[in-house]
């Protein structure tokens, strides 16, 4: 619960910046178990269920971003390799040509 305080006070003043524009409402339906957790969420952060929403999707918008980000630097880091190798292989043959 710590951890999850700190991200939200992290994204929080992204929030905050925000103010002064029009609040549109959303309608959530959910089961007996999502809405017990929110209501401990709320309970223990002392917050609105509103204000909770807003920073969950704004966290996980963050978190997706920040996959995308890794799965980009990997596919880059896949490319490299094979030029690297493609390289390698190029030098070897002119190591082995006699001269």
């Amino acid at each position: 619960m710590v951890l999850l305080k700190y991200y939200f006070k992290m994204f929080y003043s992204i929030l905050k910046e925000k103010k002064g524009q029009t609040m549109h409402t959303i309608t959530l339906k959910s089961d007996d178990t999502f809405y017990n957790t929110l209501e401990d969420m709320v309970k223990t952060l002392r917050t609105t269920k509103s204000d909770l929403i807003r920073r969950a999707v704004v966290y996980y918008k963050n978190a997706l971003e920040k996959e995308q980000l890794k799965e980009q630097i990997k596919n880059a880091s896949f490319k490299v390799r094979e030029e690297s190798l493609k390289m390698s292989q190029e030098f070897e043959h002119t190591v082995s040509d006699g001269l």
